[in-house]
């Protein structure tokens, strides 16, 4: 039986404002070579909802209003959720060591609840899924959160962790005696209408889509492969459309009796560890904040195998935008739908920090180096020119610009567009650089070049 969410429902009637949506999604999927997306948009007690293309590019399926997609890490959003309505039971405190429900956490007894949902706590990232693959939630902590891998004091900075949200998720398991799974779909997803589909799901009990990849030399469109391995499904396992999406952001709002006003407050408080980056302008527990014409708004990102997938919520006027995409060209399409949606919608939505006011850029002594993340090594060194380059496990030497407040742009050698990749970090005693963040994940200063 097709499924039907429950809230919002979208606006079928025709209009001015759906005929433009419709026709600038299908026009930018075409442009972008996306094979289906979804777009909600809620503004003024209405959704306009629009959708197009094909969910499986080998078998045709249409893409729908109720198909899911592979979220990526919005599935944190919804994790965050659960751990934050279990605070606001009483069932535990944001605010007390995480150590205290798990033992394996115990080299990192510092490390809070509220940390480990707005990846402050200094965890690595976590290995690949096909390293996680067959390891069950606590073998996988013991191995990841030791203190020899701590990036930085608990509390003291920001690393993006999907480490941090294996925790979250066995915290869920300890607290409610429920698998992640179980406790997803009893405490949010059946409250905010979204019939539960999960990563691995043999037989889900809705429509979903594949994502797909691009093959660059002949520009075939193939299925991707999802290998997110059973233990990260809390930081990234869930499939949900836009419309869904869009049912949780105005719940993110406090519009919604799925999550108390109070629940929805407190995820939206900014952490003040969680200083601005390549991510965000802020974070709280579980949500990405941005800060766009004077308004806070919230949100998350994801990108699954060939997926991309987006959420953004302004508390002030409830309005919330949703889109889902099944390749990775999606990003960009979203990028240019959202710059749309000023004309079509009267909405101005955030993809992206604030940019930053660059003064010229300046060689920055001392910022060549060895630096590590768990298993991932940065090097920084220097060309010929004495510029600095970045490579990420032996990858190709990516161009760094520097600026004096010690943030950095990469550099397409192809285009050589800049983009925000991160910054540096001193060291407060020493005043030696003794870290780098890139692409929201800090890495630790282990050798010189």
């Amino acid at each position: 039986m097709p499924y039907t969410p429950t809230a919002p429902v979208a606006d079928r009637r025709p209009s001015l404002s759906q005929r433009a949506l419709q026709s600038r999604l299908e026009t930018l999927a075409r442009a972008h070579q996306v094979p289906g997306a979804q777009l909600a948009v809620h503004t003024a007690n209405r959704t306009l909802s629009a959708w197009t293309g094909t969910a499986d590019a080998a078998t045709g399926t249409p893409f729908t209003a109720d198909t899911a997609v592979p979220l990526g890490s919005v599935t944190k959003v919804y994790t965050a959720a659960v751990v934050m309505l279990l605070a606001d039971d009483g069932d535990l405190d944001p605010d007390e060591p995480a150590a205290a429900f798990l033992p394996e956490l115990r080299e990192l007894p510092e490390v809070t609840v509220r940390q480990l949902l707005s990846h402050t706590g200094g965890l690595p990232t976590g290995p690949d899924s096909d390293t996680a693959a067959g390891t069950s939630a606590s073998g996988y902590l013991r191995q990841v959160c030791t203190a020899r891998d701590a990036l930085f004091p608990p509390g003291a900075a920001f690393s993006y962790s999907n480490a941090g949200y294996v925790a979250a998720g066995r915290l869920v398991t300890v607290v409610t005696g429920m698998s992640w799974q179980e406790a997803v779909r009893a405490l949010v997803l059946e409250p905010l209408g979204t019939v539960p589909a999960f990563l691995g799901d043999t037989a889900p009990d809705r429509r979903t889509a594949a994502g797909h990849a691009r093959n660059t030399a002949s520009g075939q469109l193939r299925r991707a492969h999802q290998n997110l391995a059973p233990v990260e499904a809390p930081a990234g396992g869930l499939l949900a459309g836009a419309l869904d999406l869009a049912a949780l952001g105005r719940a993110l709002t406090g519009r919604s009796a799925a999550l108390p006003a109070a629940v929805a407050a407190a995820m939206r408080r900014p952490v003040p560890a969680a200083a601005p980056g390549a991510l965000a302008d802020a974070w709280g527990p579980g949500l990405a904040l941005y800060r766009q014409d004077g308004r806070w708004w919230c949100g998350h990102d994801g990108n699954a195998q060939g997926t991309s997938c987006h959420l953004r919520a302004e508390p002030d006027s409830g309005v919330v935008v949703a889109f889902t995409g099944n390749s990775a060209g999606a990003t960009a399409l979203w990028h240019d739908l959202a710059d749309d949606l000023t004309e079509i919608t009267g909405v101005r939505v955030p993809t992206a920090p604030a940019p930053a006011d660059r003064s010229e850029a300046v060689t920055l002594p001392g910022c060549a180096g060895t630096y590590r993340n768990g298993g991932t090594e940065y090097r920084v060194a220097l060309d010929e020119h004495g510029s600095p380059t970045l490579s990420v496990d032996g990858d190709c030497p990516l161009p760094l610009v520097c600026y004096p407040d010690l943030t950095c742009d990469l550099v397409d050698p192809a285009t050589g567009r800049r983009e925000p990749g991160g910054r540096f970090h001193r060291d407060p005693a020493t005043g030696a650089i003794d870290r780098v963040q890139i692409s929201g994940r800090t890495a630790r200063r282990v050798g010189a070049v």
